[in-house]
């Protein structure tokens, strides 16, 4: 029996196939495609959008847009690989529409059009609203760290320098001592020339190597900084994260019903300590309520934040960190053993006894009430247990820790938060990570990987949506949305009902092309 046979390369076809015949209905590349179409470029920021009447034609920013998303949804960001895919992928084919970009090209849109992706990744989460995909109700905040283009060799601390400033000087010390055991020897110049010559240029690489690791460490005495960065110079070393090494800090914020991104940013700061309102209000801004909840892990426990997040109408769950007091590491009692009465604004002591409170103090720019009694203090019988000062036991409470004991009392009555932010927050960071394969990046500078992250969260929101409501549904609903902005008036949107009235007439000409050519029924 035959088996089945392809076709000949070398037979001449009278009807070649169209490249459009490759394309199904539910390919992702038709969404890709419906929502650039219904972008206005220009307005996010992206340089070229609006062609010039003189000087060689370039290529529109918007084909090259849906080059980086398609390559970021199929684990391909190097601009080398998407040139290659550029000649050899029917997909990628049909979506550039046969033009074929080379690498620098390629390279030089991501970089010079670096603040602009953030628009984009943020035009698509108000189509997600639009679309109502999200649940509004709660946001899961979080970090990732992310690995740079810097090896921890090209990384140092002021630590790390001072060691191996020490090791350099040990080193030179032994090849001296070497050195001068060398000259002392009478074996002769034939024999002792080798060694004295091998020993000499050691000691030289070595004075060397010890000048640039003094150059540096004058460098951070001059900056202030606590490290520094050879081939990165953004990049921080991720000191409780070993597995990155030097790298990033990937903040998300997270809405609950779909796992869809909202709001994203990446600092070089290896805590996610002061990240929480940062975060979470410019996610509350970009889905339009009033009040929204918002979780976060240990990490971001900071009563300015969580004070912030107050004021700006979130409700905020963020667990105490679990480190001990000094008071408690020496087994006294702890400041919780302490009761705070709101109505009488005083302490309760574990003897019973009321502390009033006794004026403030301003430590690190807080400003803290304190509470003590002197003479009862000296009277306790559980002093030992409590203070080793001679004079009180002195309690300080934030003048703003109201909103962290009604957080704490949230958090008691919803224990079910800490579930959900692990649920809802972690399943972005594995897909970007590991299915999307971008647990690292490619550019270098502060600027640049944000523009990469924006690129993969985009990616990554625009998978989801895939996913949940289909390819189809999305480019009809894409398709809906530009139809009526387009007979929107120019004034009546802010981004333009001329520009998408022109895009709207683009794609149907197309499409009647297509029709035309017996390509489209």
């Amino acid at each position: 029996m035959r088996h089945i046979q392809g076709t000949d390369r070398a037979q001449s076809l009278l009807l070649p196939a169209a490249v459009e015949d490759y394309v199904g209905e539910d390919n992702p590349v038709r969404a890709i495609e419906a929502f650039v179409d219904g972008f206005d470029l220009a307005k996010a920021g992206f340089v070229r959008a609006e062609a010039k009447e003189t000087g060689r034609p370039g290529y529109h920013p918007g084909d090259l847009l849906k080059l980086y998303l398609y390559g970021y949804l199929n684990r391909v960001r190097s601009s080398r690989r998407l040139e290659a895919e550029i000649h050899r992928n029917l997909e990628v084919i049909w979506l550039l529409r046969g033009l074929r970009p080379d690498f620098k090209t390629i390279a030089d849109f991501r970089r010079e059009n670096a603040p602009a992706f953030k628009a984009a990744f943020r035009h698509f989460v108000l189509l997600c609203r639009k679309l109502d995909l999200f649940g509004r109700e709660l946001l899961a905040i979080d970090g990732t760290r992310l690995k740079a283009v810097n090896s921890t060799e090209r990384n140092f601390t002021r630590e790390k320098l001072k060691t191996m400033l020490a090791n350099a000087d040990a080193r030179l010390a032994e090849y001296l001592t070497e050195l001068a055991k060398a000259d002392d020897q009478d074996a002769g110049p034939s024999a002792g020339e080798p060694a004295t010559k091998n020993l000499a240029e050691k000691i030289a690489t070595l004075q060397k190597r010890r000048g640039e690791y003094a150059a540096i460490e004058a460098e951070l005495e001059r900056t202030g900084e606590s490290q520094v960065s050879l081939t990165d110079p953004d990049s921080r070393a991720m000191a409780t994260y070993p597995k990155v090494g030097v790298g990033y800090n990937a903040q998300v914020a997270v809405d609950a019903k779909h796992q869809l991104i909202v709001e994203q940013e990446v600092t070089n700061l290896g805590s996610d300590l002061g990240q929480l309102a940062p975060t979470a209000i410019p996610a509350k801004e970009a889905l339009g309520v009033e009040t929204i909840q918002a979780t976060a892990d240990r990490g971001y426990y900071k009563g300015e934040d969580i004070a912030a997040c107050a004021g700006a109408g979130i409700i905020a769950f963020v667990p105490k960190p679990l480190g001990r007091g000094a008071a408690a590491s020496s087994g006294r009692f702890p400041k919780e053993a302490f009761i705070y009465d709101a109505a009488a604004d005083v302490y309760r002591c574990p003897n019973g006894e009321t502390l009033p409170r006794h004026g403030a103090s301003t430590t690190r720019g807080h400003r803290l009430l304190l509470y003590y009694h002197p003479t009862a203090c000296r009277r306790c019988p559980l002093r030992a247990q409590c203070t080793s000062n001679p004079r009180w036991r002195r309690i300080a409470r934030w003048e703003g820790e109201a909103v962290l004991d009604a957080m704490a009392a949230r958090l008691a009555a919803n224990p079910q938060m800490t579930r959900l932010r692990r649920n809802t927050v972690e399943h972005p960071f594995g897909t970007i990570k590991h299915a999307m394969n971008q647990g690292h990046f490619l550019l270098k500078g502060l600027r640049q990987v944000r523009a990469e992250f924006s690129l993969s969260a985009l990616a990554y929101n625009l998978l989801r949506v895939m996913n949940i409501v289909g390819v189809k549904a999305l480019v009809e609903a894409l398709r809906r949305r530009l139809r009526a902005l387009a007979r929107a008036p120019r004034c009546a949107h802010g981004f333009g009902g001329w520009f998408y009235a022109r895009r709207f007439a683009l794609i149907a000409r197309r499409e009647q092309n297509f029709v035309a050519a017996g390509l489209l029924a």
